[in-house]
């Protein structure tokens, strides 16, 4: 038992850390102090419910209907270009460098994007349902304890970073971190979205 959690739990950290969309989104958030929880609780909850869906055995379903993965390859990219030229014109705007400007504006629309992150994402489902669901199988009856290890790393790392960010709150005051930060977030939007539309997901 100790053994598969703790296996789920480093599978998953190592697999989870890794910089992306919904990362970024969950720091920005950390950063402007706005609805901190609610984002970070949405992330950790969806990651974890789609690796017991894929413990459940859903992982072996998407590998053979490939189109499923295809379509939300698509739309995945539209969504992060779309993100990355919102940040760079954030990174531009004058308005946009304080740190009430620069979160979610209302609880919906923070729920929203947290939930697109998580979903419009091949790589989620290829890391929690088809990948950790297959390593999970491995331990056979204690699969589930993996599953177990694996999402106590999503709360950990999701509620880390989000909570976590607030050490750089000295910074959110000046305009420049803001405008690096924003353009950072640019860049691995596109380049995200230039990988998806360029992985083989076969």
């Amino acid at each position: 038992m100790i053994a598969a959690v703790v296996a789920g739990f480093l599978t998953g950290i190592s697999l989870i850390v890794a910089i992306g969309a919904q990362n970024a989104y969950v720091l920005r958030q950390g950063l402007t102090g706005r609805f901190v929880f609610a984002v970070a609780a949405v992330s950790a909850v969806l990651d974890a419910t789609l690796i017991v869906v894929g413990v459940a055995g859903l992982g072996a379903f998407l590998n053979s209907v490939p189109w499923l993965l295809e379509l939300v390859r698509w739309l995945g990219a539209a969504y992060l270009v779309w993100f990355g030229i919102a940040s760079l014109r954030r990174a531009r705007s004058a308005g946009g460098l304080t740190a009430a400007a620069n979160g979610s504006t209302s609880l919906g629309a923070a729920l929203i994007a947290s939930l697109t992150f998580s979903l419009l994402n091949p790589h989620v489902y290829l890391d929690t349902v088809v990948f950790l669901g297959a390593v999970a199988n491995q331990f056979g009856d204690g699969r589930w304890w993996f599953a177990v290890g694996a999402a106590t790393a999503s709360f950990v790392w999701f509620f880390g970073l989000a909570y976590g960010a607030r050490a750089l709150s000295p910074h959110i005051a000046k305009p420049a971190f803001w405008r690096v930060l924003d353009s950072i977030i640019a860049v691995i939007m596109f380049g995200l979205a230039a990988s998806l539309l360029m992985m083989p997901l076969g």
